[in-house]
């Protein structure tokens, strides 16, 4: 079963509780118990795969309304980045509907998903490329849109300086700041950049998000991620003339 047939299927066992728990289990039209703490590992992973896929369907919508309008790209980005089956698409679409009309701000959604990815940061800013991706959908991004950006960021635990760093990698490539998407200082050694790339590219490896509790079905975000780290390293290889 997908990620998209978990979600709203009504037939697995995971658990949410919470405003993203009561969101999905008004619309699914079932009861969604508390997450118990005390779960397997294995279920845990599931729940944040699940939290994971709500929290971009719900943060994607409260985002496409920053601006104070929906534009049929904004939809239309969220269904091909996140690669929404046809056969699904009018379930998550009703979703999408619900976290877009409802009087709750994203704030409460923003924080469950920072508790429960807490620790994986990557993971997390996985998540805001996605909302990224969305919020360029019409080829601008609307100052309502980049403030709601970085006020998740924050409540996901990033500093300023992180939150640049993540800005950064959307300005477009011909403008964007290779050291600033490595958030490194141009003054930087070459063995410290190295490093700096390292850890940067381990962290944001596909495979080691999978692991963390981001759903396969959000790899191709992740791949342009960790691209967009390879390139602006190599840029910055090639004007030192680092081997």
């Amino acid at each position: 079963m997908t990620i998209w047939g978990k979600v709203l299927g009504g037939t697995v066992g995971f658990v949410l509780g919470g405003p993203l728990g009561a969101l999905i289990g008004g619309v699914a039209g079932h009861a969604v118990d508390k997450l118990q703490r005390g779960r397997q590992d294995e279920d845990r992973a599931g729940t944040k795969e699940i939290a994971f896929t709500i929290g971009v369907i719900v943060l994607g919508a409260k985002l496409a309304k920053a601006d104070g309008v929906v534009t049929p790209e904004e939809v239309r980005a969220f269904k091909e980045v996140f690669h929404v089956p046809p056969d699904e698409l009018k379930n998550v679409g009703r979703v999408f509907d619900r976290a877009r009309q409802d009087a709750e701000g994203f704030e409460p959604y923003a924080k469950q998903v920072a508790e429960l990815f807490k620790g994986k940061p990557a993971v997390l800013e996985d998540l805001l490329d996605g909302l990224f991706h969305i919020a360029k959908a019409d080829d601008v991004v609307h100052p309502a849109e980049l403030e709601f950006l970085a006020a998740v960021a924050r409540i996901f635990g990033f500093s300023e300086a992180e939150w640049a760093r993540i800005r950064e990698g959307y300005v477009g490539p011909d403008q964007a700041d290779p050291y600033r998407i490595l958030g490194v200082d141009r003054e930087i050694s070459d063995s410290e950049l190295k490093r700096r790339y390292r850890k940067l590219a381990k962290e944001h490896h596909p495979d080691v998000l999978v692991g963390q509790g981001m759903p396969k079905e959000f790899v191709e975000v992740a791949s342009e991620k960790l691209a967009s780290i390879n390139a602006a390293y190599e840029r910055i290889a090639r004007e030192r003339g680092v081997a």
